[in-house]
């Protein structure tokens, strides 16, 4: 396999490993990690702060008071150390949106959302994870597969399964760069195959 390998899809760079690795999240085996392990919160855009701000009053009867007395004094995203604007967190780890239900940490944003209580469902960077997009120069983006220990039965089911990371984040995907995009990755990765450079 090339690792040297840039696979390029409009202004969109993508790593090889997102092509080539499997995953799959495994809810009842990671009990939701990611949303509480960690030291910042998720990346969020300055639209998506205001769309979570427009959503509040609908999650934040289920905020813990810990969450809420968080948001009081900082607003629902801060900047990390590298300058990154992330949602805000509670003890230096947990999501201010995060809750606990049997023993697995859900998000409240998409909670809300699945029940039609909000529009907006959750920052796109929690969406797409294991996928991490980093702006380049240029006006390029990259996007690459972050390995993370929590997420080894991913993993594992992905391999079960038969899924690359690509197509269990086709949805995320899509709502990101676009159904058109998709389609082209979907072309760009079958001519890869043909050729044998995947």
């Amino acid at each position: 396999m090339n690792y040297e390998l840039i696979i390029q899809v409009g202004d969109v760079l993508v790593s090889p490993d997102v092509i080539t690795e499997k995953f799959c999240c495994d809810l009842d085996a990671c009990k939701g990690a990611c949303c509480v392990e960690g030291d910042a919160g998720a990346p969020v855009t300055l639209d998506e702060i205001a769309e979570i701000e427009d959503s509040l009053d609908e999650v934040w009867p289920q905020m813990s008071a810990r969450a809420q007395a968080v948001v009081d004094r900082q607003g629902v995203a801060y900047n990390d150390p590298e300058g990154e604007l992330v949602t805000s967190i509670v003890d230096g780890k947990d999501c201010v949106f995060t809750c606990h239900e049997g023993g697995t940490c859900l998000c409240l944003l998409e909670k809300a959302y699945r029940n039609g209580r909000s529009a907006f469902c959750k920052p796109i960077s929690c969406a797409l994870y294991p996928i991490r997009v980093k702006r380049l120069a240029g006006g390029l983006v990259g996007l690459n597969y972050h390995k993370w220990s929590v997420c080894a039965a991913a993993r594992a089911k992905g391999e079960a399964l038969g899924l690359h990371v690509y197509e269990f984040l086709r949805g995320p995907l899509v709502r990101r760069f676009g159904q058109e995009w998709y389609d082209e990755l979907l072309a760009t990765i079958g001519q890869l195959k043909q050729q044998g450079m995947l």
